[in-house]
């Protein structure tokens, strides 16, 4: 039986996005399942939608809970435009099916902060200068935010050196190497990296390693 991946955003040299098996029901359990609907919950309130094994998680945010902030950019989990965090954990909803999520929580950049009261890691990306055109924004501040808790969590990553540390370093090289998923065409990867090293570093970064 094969299980489908259940994607999840964290930093390559290859600018691709690695997943993992872990928690996801395979397609033909799905598809076996008598179920007319399925929920889901999105930024604190549940979310119904008909049973159908075809809708992706993004399409599903997007054309029916016109969740707009998710963006689709490249549609096959190449750019990292489409994070969200499911469970706390980031993944890129393009690649994901929204059936894969029945009776999980989901949050989009819509869950994270409001236009009365921003989230922290929101208001560093203004002071900082960590976006141009935004189209890219919504996805890097979720995939932030994810990568934040997996260094809290202590998961390594491809530039990690000691892979038995219970958390991880916060420095520009473990940030950059994490982040780099999540493409920003405009090239505003400095105040990108200076905003979240504002919000979550537990000590400011050296100006030379953060300027690399």
């Amino acid at each position: 039986m094969t299980t489908t991946p259940q994607y999840r955003a964290a930093g390559t040299r290859s600018h691709r996005l690695r997943y993992t098996q872990a928690h996801s029901p395979t397609i033909s359990h799905i598809r076996h399942q008598e179920v007319s609907a399925m929920s889901i919950l999105v930024n604190g309130a549940p979310a119904e939608l008909p049973f159908d094994p075809r809708v992706s998680l993004l399409d599903f945010l997007r054309d029916r809970l016109h969740l707009h902030g998710t963006k689709k950019g490249c549609d096959q989990g190449a750019c990292g435009a489409c994070t969200v965090l499911a469970d706390g954990e980031r993944i890129l909803s393009c690649l994901a099916l929204a059936v894969q999520y029945d009776g999980r929580s989901i949050v989009t950049i819509e869950g994270v902060g409001s236009a009365t009261e921003l989230h922290p890691l929101q208001q560093a990306f203004i002071e900082h200068d960590g976006f141009q055109c935004g189209y890219c924004t919504p996805g890097q501040i979720c995939s932030a935010i994810g990568m934040a808790d997996e260094l809290q969590r202590g998961v390594p990553s491809h530039v990690t050196d000691d892979l038995d540390a219970p958390t991880m370093p916060f420095s520009a090289e473990e940030v950059r190497e994490r982040m780099s998923g999540n493409l920003c065409r405009c090239g505003a990867h400095n105040g990108i990296i200076d905003a979240i090293a504002a919000t979550f570093a537990p000590s400011p970064m050296p100006e030379t390693e953060a300027a690399q």
